[in-house]
């Protein structure tokens, strides 16, 4: 983990809880943040007759056999497989350890009660049994993600102890816990229901490569130790970018760069979903998501138009992550409420949209992707970049306004 020269700086902010702030000036395509998740678990189903088309560690696709870089399976269950023998080896001391590996092949089991439950449940499963074993092979780790802020809000508490009861009760008759958390004596439904409430509010999608013809959909989750401070805006001045299928041992980590110049002192925000969700879906998804209401300038602006003006302009666009993310991330494709020759228009000249001039810039076009652009980092003399690139689609293009 690595906040650069120490740009951000945590602090709290009164209704805002903890958050990331500019140290000092910060420019446009500045990376701010390079974060190593703590914890990663597939965002699969768990019970499938089939390995997953990734390695179990660092989620890469899984390639064809290659002289140097042959595909290795785990001895222990022979289903999970892993991109190379470093892999493999660092996984069976880590995250795929024998307790890991035998939980999991208990709870894929066809007749396990598992197989009857849906999939956010399975994705559930696979997390807990990733947050007992980070207990056991980095406790530090594990106290940084019980550390993080996180309790399920009014609409999500039952639902929250429902699947803790019943994922807690499996895991404990199907494999014992790992000692670590008998000795500690903290192995319970209730440390079940409050990593639950972590996961959800904390863990960030890993992404499928973008395609035109389809949704993006998550391949895996994970938890920062520090990404996990950047509060939402409707309007963000950073974005995440990240590069799973890249050779980098970092391939995971997340990479937050500035969207445009800010000042210091300013809080830094991320978008917790595409920004071209209308005003109406994002504040649903924020309150059933995240248990709160967006007061952003965005937001403010926007709660002044009527459903009916705002539902005319709305068509579909792409579902990003969460996870926020970082899904987390909604399952469903959301709405867009910005059309961008509208905004163009409007940028030129008075508007009852002030931040019209944010999607001409900063929002990607490309058919279907609705991801957001940031300049490329400065070049090494200090000086700015005039290349975008799209934090979904990955496309390059000249800025025209700089």
């Amino acid at each position: 983990m690595e906040m650069t020269k120490e740009l951000l700086t945590v602090t709290e902010i009164e209704g805002r809880g903890r958050a990331l702030v500019a140290a000092q000036p910060l420019r446009g395509g500045e990376i701010v943040l390079r974060d190593s998740p703590i914890l990663l678990y597939s965002a699969l189903p768990l019970i499938t007759p089939s390995p997953h088309p990734y390695c179990h560690r660092c989620f890469k696709t899984l390639q064809k056999p290659q002289p140097q870089a042959q595909p290795q399976v785990c001895p222990w269950c022979s289903h999970y497989v892993f991109c190379g023998s470093n892999c493999l080896s660092a996984a069976l001391s880590s995250s795929h350890s024998p307790w890991a590996c035998q939980a999991l092949r208990r709870l894929r089991d066809p007749s396990s009660p598992l197989s009857f439950q849906p999939l956010d449940r399975q994705v559930q499963a696979s997390f807990l049994v990733a947050a007992y074993n980070l207990a056991v092979v980095s406790p530090s780790n594990f106290q940084i993600l019980l550390s993080l802020q996180g309790q399920p809000h009014d609409s999500a508490v039952a639902d929250t102890t429902a699947a803790a009861q019943f994922l807690h009760s499996l895991i404990s008759t199907l494999c014992a816990p790992p000692p670590f958390l008998l000795e500690k004596q903290t192995f319970s439904a209730e440390l079940s229901a409050a990593l639950l409430a972590k996961d959800k509010l904390n863990a960030f999608g890993l992404m499928e490569p973008f395609t035109e013809l389809s949704q993006r959909s998550s391949r895996a989750y994970a938890i920062y130790p520090k990404a996990s401070f950047f509060n939402h805006d409707c309007l963000p001045n950073a974005c995440r970018f990240d590069y799973i299928d890249t050779d980098s041992e970092h391939n995971t980590d997340m990479v937050i760069r500035m969207i445009h110049d800010v000042p210091a002192g300013r809080e830094i925000c991320l978008s917790y979903f595409p920004v071209n969700q209308s005003h109406s879906n994002r504040q649903r998804t924020l309150a059933e998501d995240y248990g709160f209401a967006c007061q952003c300038d965005r937001c403010k602006v926007e709660a002044s138009w009527s459903d009916n003006e705002e539902g005319e302009e709305e068509a579909e666009g792409m579902d990003e992550d969460q996870d926020q993310e970082m899904e987390a991330s909604s399952e469903s494709e959301p709405e867009s409420g910005i059309d961008i020759e509208e905004a163009e228009a409007e940028a030129q000249g008075d508007a009852d949209f002030p931040h019209a001039y944010f999607f001409v810039r900063f929002m990607c076009n490309r058919t279907n992707c609705w991801g957001t652009l940031a300049p490329l980092p400065p070049k090494d003399d200090g000086s700015p970049s005039n290349v975008m690139e799209c934090n979904v689609c990955g496309s390059l293009k000249k800025d025209e306004h700089s």
